[in-house]
Formats: structure tokens, C-alpha cells, sequence
């Protein structure tokens, strides 16, 4: 499988202008790698903290359900710039990624880490607005703390991998 010959051809300004540059992909790779360790580092951290607070006291949880609320809108300002700088990287070179099963699977994992904020998301609303559910509840947010830990090292993983594939 071959990138279509058109999407090289509308793309190939931007990959000449890259890859004639050093300031370019410097500031393109450091926005990429800053704007995961932000999102990620903060996401890791909110993980780790739901995790204890989920066998706390309901003081604690409530006091993480607050600091989660906040934390998100980092996180996802942190996503929003790692993908814009993604689409950036990937457009550049879109030869070689378009082709790349470490990419594509570490798409897949953005895309599922998306989902699981969702989905914590959701249960962190569940929990504020029905605190009769909370322990179920408080079980679903764990869960999702959990698989947002894997996934974050894992899409690092992924990076890392995909920067030494070619």
C-alpha cells in the first residue's frame, strides 16, 4: 500500500518546507513531545490520584472529582495541540507514515484514549449527579484511570518506536 499520488502532490509544499528547514521540524517535534508530556504527565498524575481517592473518603473523592473537572481542560488543550503537531509530522512525510503500521497503531490508541476520557468523563458526571450510584460509579472511574495509564504509555511507546522506524 502507497500514499495516493494525490495527497503526496498536495502536501509535497509543506514537506519540501520541513524538510528544507532545521527551525521548522524542531519547533513542530518540541510543540509534539511538550504538549504530550504536559497532557499526558497531568493525566497520569490525575490517574494516580483517582486511584487512591477511589478508596478514600468521600471528602477526598469529592475533593478529586473537583481537581479532575479542572484537570481535563488541560489534557485536552495538551491532545489538541499534540494532534494538530501530529497532522503536522504525518503530512510532512506522508509517504512513509501513511504506510506505517506503528502509526496507524498509535492513531488507533489516541483515538481509544479519546474514548476512555469520554467515557471517564461521563462517569465523573454520573457520580456528582447521582451520588447513590457513586460506588458503581466510583468502580467505572477507576477502571478508566486505569486504561488511561496504559494507554498513555503505551502511545509513548509508539512514539518512540515510530521515531526509530525509519
Amino acid at each position: 500500500m502507497t500514499a495516493p499520488a494525490t495527497l503526496v502532490q498536495l502536501l509535497e509544499p509543506w514537506s519540501h518546507l520541513y524538510s528544507d528547514s532545521k527551525v521548522l521540524p524542531t519547533i513542530v517535534v518540541f510543540g509534539h513531545i511538550a504538549a504530550l508530556v504536559f497532557a499526558g504527565g497531568l493525566a497520569v498524575t490525575m490517574d494516580r490520584a483517582t486511584l487512591r481517592a477511589a478508596r478514600g473518603s468521600a471528602e477526598l473523592r469529592t475533593r478529586q472529582l473537583e481537581d479532575l473537572a479542572t484537570a481535563h481542560r488541560f489534557v485536552i488543550s495538551g491532545l489538541v495541540l499534540s494532534a494538530v503537531t501530529g497532522v503536522l509530522l504525518f503530512t510532512a512525510d506522508v509517504e512513509t507514515y501513511f504506510t506505517s503500521r506503528i502509526f496507524w497503531t498509535k492513531a488507533t490508541m489516541i483515538v481509544l484514549l479519546l474514548a476512555n476520557g469520554y467515557a471517564m468523563t461521563r462517569a465523573e458526571h454520573r457520580i456528582r449527579s447521582s451520588p447513590q450510584a457513586a460506588d458503581s460509579t466510583w468502580r467505572r472511574l477507576r477502571w478508566t484511570a486505569r486504561v488511561s495509564l496504559v494507554l498513555w504509555f503505551a502511545i509513548a511507546f509508539a512514539g518512540a518506536a515510530l521515531a526509530n522506524a525509519g
